[in-house]
């Protein structure tokens, strides 16, 4: 129903401030009760703690992978030697077109990289 935790919970509360309740049929939580507005913001608390666990968890692993050395990202397709190469090729007069097939790259690529020469 919502987009987000937050976005639920302002949702809920303009109904009840519309004095229009709730109810979810899958977790029989009715909040025209203050029994069911409890239920609701525990559930509420407990997923939003949930998702800071996760977000937790989730920068721990990539600070860990960095010290480790590892970095995330894909691998660059053009290193340096390539770059040089595109220059070298587009110097002699060969067209971007042909330049991007020889070294298997895209236009764009070689456009780009060409650019920073």
């Amino acid at each position: 129903m919502g987009r987000s935790l937050g976005n639920l919970i302002d949702i809920v509360n303009g109904l009840h401030a519309r004095e229009v309740g709730f109810e979810s049929l899958t977790e029989k939580i009715d909040t025209n009760s203050a029994s069911g507005r409890l239920i609701f913001h525990i559930f509420a608390a407990l997923a939003e703690f949930e998702r800071n666990l996760i977000q937790e968890r989730t920068l721990a692993g990539l600070a860990a992978a960095r010290q480790r050395g590892r970095v995330g990202g894909r691998k660059p397709k053009v290193d340096a030697n390539m770059i040089k190469k595109m220059g070298t090729m587009r110097g002699a007069g060969l067209s971007v077109s042909d330049i991007a097939s020889m070294l298997g790259v895209s236009r764009p690529t070689v456009y780009h990289h060409l650019a920073s020469l």
